[in-house]
């Protein structure tokens, strides 16, 4: 995808985690680890002297400054510059929270360096990197409340049972349709919403208050 290097910069309070990874990807001949900082406060006093900073790799849990007030802080101040959330929660919330904030994508610390090499090659060509912890949320982070998609009364009724533990059959003999209806509606919603799975559907439905729990 790119010819010349990526240059980097890694935040995060772990000294031992964060000189850890850089070592980790100075291996890689793409990636050129240009500073390390502790925080996000860290962060705004270093990035100025590095302009050619292109993505930057942020933990969340961070004291002074956190990751999701250092990422709208990014974006706000260095638009071009990319930011790749690095943390250990694999939580609904901090997910969205960071995609929301401006962050291109989600990496757990557990990612090997290969898988996260590829996710800063992707989010440096394509601006964001599509992953099983950020494909549904995305479009939830994302949404254009001035774009909203339109559903019928029926894709509604299906959504709201896809909050159940009822399979789709189950769920077409509820409705009085064949489970053929059924299909239909589900794959109207995974187009209409560009989500790929029955779990993306109800995340989406319970944020937008769709869904009633």
């Amino acid at each position: 995808m790119q010819d010349q290097s990526i240059s980097i910069a890694i935040v995060d309070d772990h000294t031992l985690f964060r000189s850890g990874l850089a070592s980790l990807l100075e291996e890689f001949d793409e990636i050129n680890v240009t500073f390390e900082a502790v925080n996000g406060l860290d962060l705004q006093s270093k990035i100025n002297s590095y302009k050619d900073v292109q993505l930057v790799l942020m933990d969340i849990n961070m004291p002074v400054m956190d990751g999701f007030a250092a990422t709208k802080w990014v974006k706000t101040n260095h638009p071009n510059v990319h930011v790749l959330a690095l943390s250990m929660l694999e939580d609904e919330k901090a997910i969205i929270g960071m995609l929301k904030a401006g962050a291109g994508g989600y990496m757990l610390k557990e990612s090997t360096p290969s898988d996260l090499l590829t996710a800063i090659k992707v989010i440096v060509d394509k601006g964001f990197y599509v992953n099983e912890l950020v494909s549904g949320r995305l479009l939830v982070a994302l949404k254009d409340d001035d774009q909203k998609p339109v559903f019928s009364a029926r894709e509604l009724t299906f959504l709201q049972y896809c909050s159940t533990e009822l399979t789709y059959k189950e769920i077409a003999d509820l409705m009085n349709v064949s489970p053929r209806t059924v299909d239909n509606y589900r794959e109207s919603l995974f187009a209409k919403l560009n989500i790929k799975s029955r779990t993306g559907l109800v995340v989406y439905g319970i944020k937008n208050n769709l869904i009633t729990i």
